[in-house]
């Protein structure tokens, strides 16, 4: 996923780097920034989760990943709609990075070691924006939870 969206940072004309990846960057911190807050206990643990998620999936720096997750805080406090970020990652990203995208929220929603209904619908809500099946989802869910060392719901 890393070198796909690496190739959407182009050189202009005169040589100098073009952040284009720049919207979809957003739009993925967005979802998770959407996920963090849909138990309403957004809290520092989440929010260390997506900024560590941005730079380690995004290729960023630890300051551009905290400012990346800055504005998507902004960009989803201003919006209560998720369609936006979902229309951008549905259609500037792969199938098989979707799902990646879909692994990344159940680490975020997992951040606290409980996973909430209001959580879980909107996950399933996601998935079906960005075009993920359930199965997918639910692959996705059980490599989070065997990652973070949780069993059951």
């Amino acid at each position: 996923m890393l070198r796909k969206l690496m190739n959407f940072f182009k050189p202009d004309e005169s040589g100098t780097t073009v952040n284009s990846a720049k919207p979809l960057h957003l739009a993925a911190a967005g979802l998770l920034v959407e996920a963090a807050t849909a138990d309403a206990d957004y809290g520092a643990s989440q929010r260390d989760v997506i900024v560590s998620l941005c730079r380690d999936r995004f290729g960023l720096t630890q300051t551009d990943a905290e400012e990346l997750v800055a504005e998507a805080e902004e960009e989803a406090k201003d919006t209560s709609e998720l369609y936006g970020f979902t229309r951008t990652v549905r259609e500037q990203m792969p199938p098989e990075d979707r799902v990646q995208i879909i692994e990344m929220l159940w680490e975020v929603v997992y951040a606290d070691g409980v996973l909430h209904d209001y959580e879980a619908g909107l996950l399933r809500r996601i998935s079906g924006l960005i075009y993920v099946e359930d199965q997918e989802s639910g692959a996705a869910r059980k490599r989070v939870m065997a990652k973070l060392g949780l069993t059951g719901r």
